[in-house]
């Protein structure tokens, strides 16, 4: 087998820790360098211990970009526009970015968005990929399915959970173990950045929604994953919705509508999105939940790897949440 050969920039955070995670042991893929300027020189187990006895690779200030198939980008928010602005980068290098900077559709780039539930025929053939938010790829898998029948009418309200991996790698006063332990707080309540790449897709299925989504981030005080609660009014029966959301991912390799309330430590570990459904009264309650460094970042930045070089999408993906 001709294996992909893989570039990281930025290899340092956690998304690119669990980025490395996966790629040492997918099948199709070999690293060829992994990019921290700070950290050069050094081997990659220094930062993620987690690697010990997996990997002797180092980490590089190099960028050897014709020696790669494939260059994911996992530096901070407004550092990969940057990058791209600053390299010249072979056109047969394919590119997957981790951050916000190329979310929103524009003429100025071409980049398509990553969310294999909504646009996996266009990565299939795609040489440049949005990886989509985590939050965002929780909350538009609870509502994809009404979008696409026409069916969101009405406001739609939003709470979600997330663990302090979300935040990132480097410590702050809202992040650190003493200030999040036995702690939750809301953060940027109605504002969040994700949402205006939420109603870019809600408006791809169902053109011309302009209801309010109204969303209420929630810091957890647990490490990963994001569980999700939406509701809306919607006159579908609960027996129609199920059927609807059943047959919108009938075809999805990763995410799944469950008859029974799930807990989130089903998704944990996995690139799992789980959906369940309850209807009280006139309102359709959605529960949507995933991991948001696997599904909501790493491993869906994998899952569109496979899709741009035709593999079967679950190619070195099948993790395993943990029970206990």
């Amino acid at each position: 087998m001709t294996k992909i050969k893989v570039g990281v920039i930025g290899g340092a955070g956690y998304t690119a820790g669990e980025l490395l995670r996966i790629l040492i042991n997918h099948p199709a893929v070999d690293i060829v360098f992994v990019n921290s300027s700070s950290n050069a020189g050094n081997p990659i187990t220094d930062v993620h211990s987690g690697l010990i006895g997996e990997t002797n690779l180092m980490f590089t200030s190099e960028l050897p970009f014709e020696s790669v198939d494939a260059l994911f980008l996992c530096s901070a928010h407004g550092d990969s526009k940057k990058f791209m602005d600053n390299n010249e980068i072979p056109a047969s290098v394919k590119i997957i970015d981790l951050s916000t900077d190329y979310r929103a559709k524009s003429p100025s780039h071409d980049f398509v968005y990553g969310l294999p539930e909504l646009n996996r025929d266009e990565i299939r053939t795609a040489t440049r990929v949005a990886n989509p938010g985590c939050f965002a790829t929780a909350i538009q898998l609870a509502l994809f399915p009404l979008a696409s029948a026409g069916l969101l009418t009405d406001e739609i309200h939003v709470n979600a959970i997330t663990g302090s991996t979300g935040a990132g790698v480097k410590p702050s006063d809202t992040s650190h173990f003493s200030w999040r332990n036995n702690n939750i707080s809301i953060y940027k309540p109605f504002g969040h950045q994700h949402l205006s790449e939420i109603g870019q897709s809600l408006r791809q299925l169902q053109a011309g929604f302009n209801k309010p989504v109204n969303f209420i981030p929630v810091r957890g005080n647990f490490a990963r994953g994001i569980y999700a609660t939406t509701y809306t009014n919607c006159a579908l029966s609960l027996e129609d919705a199920k059927q609807l959301y059943s047959d919108f991912y009938k075809d999805a390799a990763f995410t799944f509508v469950v008859d029974k309330n799930p807990d989130m430590k089903q998704v944990v570990n996995t690139n799992k999105g789980i959906v369940y459904l309850e209807k009280h009264g006139d309102k359709l309650l959605i529960v949507s939940m995933i991991d948001n460094l696997l599904k909501g970042a790493s491993g869906q930045a994998v899952q569109n790897m496979n899709l741009m070089f035709g593999l079967d999408e679950k190619t070195g993906l099948g993790l395993k949440s943990i029970g206990f």
